[in-house]
């Protein structure tokens, strides 16, 4: 999924349609500058064959970015991320464990404060 998205927003960015029209566009500069020495249907075979091998070097290129594409980056943070949710959701249960421990805590105490006081009051009632 990370490759196919890194691989379509590479494509949509237009640098190898800009790196071909370039390409293209200095061929013709070549042939015009030096049309004395080509016959035209040399210069719109040269024009083509040139435009196929840059765009023939693109996709070359294109896969040897794709294909050094790391994702194990990718991964230690999509790691991490989880890491951190699950870590964050365990602490928050064990806060709320803690907290509902520590109220248990102060309620037993008042009911033993109550009893001593109690039986306090009854030993001075004696």
């Amino acid at each position: 999924m990370v490759v196919e998205r890194f691989s379509q927003n590479l494509i949509n960015t237009g640098i190898f349609k800009l790196y071909v029209a370039v390409g293209f566009c200095a061929t013709l500069i070549f042939f015009i500058l030096n049309s004395q020495l080509f016959a035209p249907i040399e210069i719109v075979f040269g024009a083509i064959l040139v435009t196929l091998f840059l765009r023939g070097a693109a996709h070359i290129i294109f896969s040897f970015i794709v294909r050094n594409f790391s994702l194990d980056k990718k991964v230690e943070d999509f790691d991490i991320k989880y890491n951190e949710e699950k870590i964050g959701f365990l602490l928050n249960k064990f806060k709320s464990e803690d907290y509902v421990e520590e109220d248990e805590l102060e309620i037993k105490e008042k009911e033993i404060a109550s009893e001593v006081n109690s039986s306090q009051n009854l030993e001075e009632n004696k």
